[in-house]
Protein backbone atom coordinates (compact mmCIF):
# COMPACT_ATOMS: atom_id res chain seq x y z
CA UNK A 1 0.00 0.00 0.00
CA UNK A 2 1.42 3.33 -1.02
CA UNK A 3 1.60 5.87 1.75
CA UNK A 4 0.01 9.24 1.09
CA UNK A 5 1.70 12.41 2.11
CA UNK A 6 0.05 15.74 2.85
CA UNK A 7 0.96 18.68 0.68
CA UNK A 8 4.18 20.34 1.70
CA UNK A 9 3.53 23.63 3.55
CA UNK A 10 6.40 25.15 1.55
CA UNK A 11 4.72 24.21 -1.75
CA UNK A 12 1.34 25.52 -0.61
CA UNK A 13 2.95 28.75 0.54
CA UNK A 14 4.78 29.12 -2.77
CA UNK A 15 1.55 28.63 -4.72
CA UNK A 16 -0.22 31.20 -2.55
CA UNK A 17 2.59 33.70 -2.99
CA UNK A 18 2.42 33.26 -6.78
CA UNK A 19 -1.33 33.85 -6.76
CA UNK A 20 -0.90 37.00 -4.69
CA UNK A 21 1.91 38.13 -6.98
CA UNK A 22 -0.46 37.80 -9.96
CA UNK A 23 -3.17 39.79 -8.13
CA UNK A 24 -0.65 42.57 -7.53
CA UNK A 25 0.51 42.49 -11.15
CA UNK A 26 -3.10 42.63 -12.34
CA UNK A 27 -3.56 45.71 -10.16
CA UNK A 28 -0.52 47.39 -11.69
CA UNK A 29 -1.62 46.55 -15.23
CA UNK A 30 -5.21 47.73 -14.70
CA UNK A 31 -4.07 50.98 -13.13
CA UNK A 32 -5.50 50.25 -9.71
CA UNK A 33 -2.14 51.32 -8.35
CA UNK A 34 -0.48 54.22 -10.13
CA UNK A 35 3.17 55.30 -9.86
CA UNK A 36 3.73 56.70 -6.40
CA UNK A 37 0.75 54.90 -4.88
CA UNK A 38 1.35 52.96 -1.70
CA UNK A 39 0.45 49.26 -1.66
CA UNK A 40 -0.62 48.55 1.91
CA UNK A 41 0.40 45.04 2.87
CA UNK A 42 -2.21 44.69 5.61
CA UNK A 43 -5.01 45.94 3.34
CA UNK A 44 -4.12 43.51 0.55
CA UNK A 45 -3.96 40.63 3.04
CA UNK A 46 -7.40 41.53 4.38
CA UNK A 47 -8.91 41.78 0.89
CA UNK A 48 -7.55 38.37 -0.07
CA UNK A 49 -8.26 36.71 3.26
CA UNK A 50 -4.65 35.67 3.84
CA UNK A 51 -1.92 36.46 6.34
CA UNK A 52 0.51 39.29 5.68
CA UNK A 53 3.52 36.97 5.27
CA UNK A 54 2.80 35.75 1.68
CA UNK A 55 1.79 39.29 0.67
CA UNK A 56 5.12 40.54 1.98
CA UNK A 57 6.94 37.84 0.02
CA UNK A 58 5.07 38.71 -3.18
CA UNK A 59 5.89 42.39 -2.70
CA UNK A 60 9.56 41.51 -2.30
CA UNK A 61 9.46 39.67 -5.62
CA UNK A 62 7.96 42.70 -7.32
CA UNK A 63 10.65 44.86 -5.75
CA UNK A 64 13.28 42.54 -7.22
CA UNK A 65 11.65 43.11 -10.62
CA UNK A 66 11.90 46.87 -10.00
CA UNK A 67 8.14 47.27 -10.20
CA UNK A 68 7.81 48.64 -6.70
CA UNK A 69 10.17 50.21 -4.17
CA UNK A 70 10.03 50.09 -0.40
CA UNK A 71 11.53 51.89 2.57
CA UNK A 72 11.23 51.39 6.33
CA UNK A 73 9.19 54.54 6.82
CA UNK A 74 7.09 54.68 3.65
CA UNK A 75 6.32 51.02 2.97
CA UNK A 76 5.85 49.66 -0.56
CA UNK A 77 5.10 52.09 -3.37
CA UNK A 78 4.76 51.72 -7.13
CA UNK A 79 7.85 53.00 -8.90
CA UNK A 80 7.71 55.99 -11.20
CA UNK A 81 8.50 54.24 -14.47
CA UNK A 82 10.62 56.07 -17.05
CA UNK A 83 11.85 55.54 -20.61
CA UNK A 84 15.23 54.65 -19.10
CA UNK A 85 13.62 51.62 -17.45
CA UNK A 86 12.42 50.37 -20.83
CA UNK A 87 15.85 51.03 -22.35
CA UNK A 88 17.33 48.63 -19.81
CA UNK A 89 14.80 45.79 -19.82
CA UNK A 90 13.75 45.69 -23.47
CA UNK A 91 17.12 44.66 -24.97
CA UNK A 92 17.00 41.65 -22.63
CA UNK A 93 13.44 40.90 -23.69
CA UNK A 94 14.35 41.38 -27.35
CA UNK A 95 17.19 38.87 -27.11
CA UNK A 96 14.96 36.25 -25.51
CA UNK A 97 12.18 36.73 -28.05
CA UNK A 98 14.61 36.61 -30.96
CA UNK A 99 15.77 33.16 -29.85
CA UNK A 100 12.17 32.13 -29.14
CA UNK A 101 11.01 33.16 -32.62
CA UNK A 102 13.84 31.27 -34.30
CA UNK A 103 12.97 28.13 -32.33
CA UNK A 104 9.21 28.57 -32.75
CA UNK A 105 9.10 29.07 -36.51
CA UNK A 106 9.95 25.48 -37.57
CA UNK A 107 7.76 24.10 -34.81
CA UNK A 108 4.76 26.14 -35.94
CA UNK A 109 5.40 25.19 -39.57
CA UNK A 110 3.33 28.09 -40.83
CA UNK A 111 0.38 27.47 -38.50
CA UNK A 112 -0.39 30.92 -37.08
CA UNK A 113 -3.84 30.12 -35.73
CA UNK A 114 -2.93 31.00 -32.13
CA UNK A 115 -1.17 34.22 -33.13
CA UNK A 116 -4.12 35.26 -35.30
CA UNK A 117 -6.43 34.61 -32.34
CA UNK A 118 -4.48 36.99 -30.10
CA UNK A 119 -4.25 39.56 -32.89
CA UNK A 120 -8.02 39.45 -33.36
CA UNK A 121 -8.50 39.96 -29.63
CA UNK A 122 -6.19 42.98 -29.79
CA UNK A 123 -8.32 44.52 -32.52
CA UNK A 124 -11.55 43.75 -30.65
CA UNK A 125 -10.40 45.28 -27.35
CA UNK A 126 -10.57 48.90 -28.46
CA UNK A 127 -10.49 51.30 -25.52
CA UNK A 128 -10.52 48.56 -22.89
CA UNK A 129 -7.97 47.50 -20.25
CA UNK A 130 -7.74 44.13 -22.00
CA UNK A 131 -5.40 45.62 -24.61
CA UNK A 132 -2.33 44.95 -22.48
CA UNK A 133 -3.33 41.36 -21.77
CA UNK A 134 -3.74 40.51 -25.43
CA UNK A 135 -0.46 42.13 -26.45
CA UNK A 136 1.30 40.24 -23.67
CA UNK A 137 -0.46 36.98 -24.62
CA UNK A 138 0.62 37.39 -28.26
CA UNK A 139 4.28 37.58 -27.30
CA UNK A 140 3.98 34.82 -24.72
CA UNK A 141 2.55 32.55 -27.42
CA UNK A 142 5.73 33.01 -29.46
CA UNK A 143 7.92 32.15 -26.48
CA UNK A 144 5.72 29.20 -25.55
CA UNK A 145 5.85 27.90 -29.12
CA UNK A 146 9.64 27.72 -28.88
CA UNK A 147 9.19 24.57 -26.81
CA UNK A 148 11.99 25.69 -24.49
CA UNK A 149 10.82 25.74 -20.88
CA UNK A 150 13.96 27.45 -19.60
CA UNK A 151 13.44 30.24 -22.11
CA UNK A 152 9.78 30.59 -21.15
CA UNK A 153 10.63 30.69 -17.45
CA UNK A 154 13.32 33.33 -18.01
CA UNK A 155 10.94 35.46 -20.07
CA UNK A 156 8.10 35.19 -17.56
CA UNK A 157 10.40 36.01 -14.65
CA UNK A 158 10.93 39.54 -16.00
CA UNK A 159 7.43 40.69 -15.05
CA UNK A 160 6.76 41.66 -18.65
CA UNK A 161 2.99 42.01 -18.33
CA UNK A 162 3.54 45.16 -16.28
CA UNK A 163 6.36 46.39 -18.52
CA UNK A 164 4.10 45.90 -21.56
CA UNK A 165 1.54 48.17 -19.91
CA UNK A 166 4.27 50.70 -19.08
CA UNK A 167 5.51 50.63 -22.67
CA UNK A 168 2.06 51.24 -24.13
CA UNK A 169 1.39 54.13 -21.75
CA UNK A 170 4.74 55.81 -22.32
CA UNK A 171 4.60 55.37 -26.09
CA UNK A 172 1.01 56.57 -26.33
CA UNK A 173 0.03 54.18 -29.12
CA UNK A 174 -3.62 53.55 -29.87
CA UNK A 175 -4.90 49.99 -30.06
CA UNK A 176 -5.28 50.11 -33.84
CA UNK A 177 -1.62 51.05 -34.20
CA UNK A 178 -0.53 48.39 -31.74
CA UNK A 179 -2.44 45.66 -33.59
CA UNK A 180 -1.05 46.83 -36.92
CA UNK A 181 2.48 46.59 -35.55
CA UNK A 182 1.96 42.87 -34.91
CA UNK A 183 0.56 41.97 -38.33
CA UNK A 184 3.98 41.62 -40.06
CA UNK A 185 5.06 39.17 -37.36
CA UNK A 186 2.06 36.93 -38.04
CA UNK A 187 2.79 37.01 -41.78
CA UNK A 188 6.47 36.23 -41.22
CA UNK A 189 5.57 33.14 -39.18
CA UNK A 190 3.00 32.13 -41.79
CA UNK A 191 5.65 32.28 -44.53
CA UNK A 192 8.39 30.87 -42.27
CA UNK A 193 10.67 33.72 -43.23
CA UNK A 194 14.33 33.09 -42.32
CA UNK A 195 14.68 36.53 -40.73
CA UNK A 196 11.82 36.03 -38.26
CA UNK A 197 14.12 36.29 -35.24
CA UNK A 198 15.50 39.65 -36.30
CA UNK A 199 12.02 40.92 -37.13
CA UNK A 200 10.72 40.05 -33.66
CA UNK A 201 13.83 41.47 -32.01
CA UNK A 202 13.48 44.78 -33.83
CA UNK A 203 9.77 44.91 -33.04
CA UNK A 204 10.44 44.49 -29.32
CA UNK A 205 13.21 47.08 -29.34
CA UNK A 206 10.83 49.46 -31.09
CA UNK A 207 8.41 49.06 -28.18
CA UNK A 208 10.95 50.82 -25.97
CA UNK A 209 11.21 53.81 -28.32
CA UNK A 210 9.21 56.87 -27.34
CA UNK A 211 7.13 58.74 -29.90
CA UNK A 212 8.32 62.24 -30.72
Amino acid sequence: MTATHPSSPALVRSSLRNQIRQVLIDGLVSGRWQPGDRIVERRVATELGVSQAPVREALRELETLRLIESSPNRGARVRAFTPDDLAEIYPVRAGLEQVAAELASPRLAGDVTALEHHLALMRAAVNTPEQVRHVFAFHREIVRASGNRVLLHSWESLGLEVWTAVSLRLRGLGLDEEAADHEPIVEAFRRQEPGIGVLVRDHVLGCATMRR
